[in-house]
């Protein structure tokens, strides 16, 4: 038997899960990120931008080929590459998920690769600030000197301990297809939001086009609102 609604524990994504981030912030962070890569590594535009893209498809995130092969600060990355001055109102989401956000009972926390500024800035401007328990960031996501982020299952382990969870209880929320095929494999359930996932195929990788069609076998449930979530 599963555990009841009020103990049941969701980790939600933020970009492309609670807001639609592939209207503009997406946009805004590539050009960030390839204006950082630019200046810092020394390359031209088209280097710049290949890396990034290189990086998030084989490590799930631009910083850690950053880190790990260029020697970047990935607290200064962090900081310099997600100002985004003036995006406040350029966020948007639905009112009724944030309804449906306020109404689902059991533990809620936001689970993102993001920074933890960011997060919180775009969490206060859609008026969802009061609805998680807490962030848990990027920078939360390091583990014996090295970072850990989405999709890295033993992240998710570690995650779970820390919070003295059981896999069983807990249900992520996310966009992007690897990161919940790693959260199966650590027992728990998961939840495919696509209303967005048309416009931002880019994001999912390789693994894209799969449950445009059928559902994957490690999706338990394809939603389009917070309101379709049934468990």
């Amino acid at each position: 038997m599963g555990p009841s609604a009020k103990d049941r524990v969701w980790f939600f994504d933020l970009d492309n899960t609670l807001h639609n981030a592939s209207a503009h912030v997406f946009g805004a962070l590539h050009r960030s990120m390839g204006d950082y890569i630019e200046e810092h590594l020394g390359v031209p535009q088209a280097e710049a931008s290949r890396l990034r893209a290189l990086y998030w498809q084989r490590y799930g995130a631009t910083l850690l080929g950053l880190v790990r092969h260029h020697g970047v600060r990935a607290d200064h990355f962090l900081h310099q590459t997600h100002k985004l001055d003036g995006i406040e109102p350029l966020l948007h989401t639905h009112a009724h998920d944030l309804a449906a956000l306020k109404r689902l009972r059991g533990r809620k926390f936001l689970l993102t690769n993001a920074p933890q500024a960011y997060a919180q800035r775009v969490l206060e401007t859609l008026g969802m600030q009061h609805c998680f328990e807490a962030i848990i960031p990027c920078e939360q996501m390091r583990m014996f000197g090295h970072w850990r982020l989405k999709p890295d299952a033993r992240m998710f382990r570690a995650l779970l301990a820390r919070l003295k969870l059981q896999a069983r209880d807990c249900v992520l929320v996310e966009d992007t297809l690897v990161h919940q095929k790693s959260a199966r494999r650590v027992g728990m359930r998961t939840v495919w939001m696509q209303r967005w996932v048309h416009k931002a195929a880019a994001k999912h990788g390789p693994e894209a086009g799969i449950g445009l069609r059928r559902r994957p076998v490690y999706v338990d449930q394809r939603i389009r609102a917070l309101s379709q979530l049934r468990f």
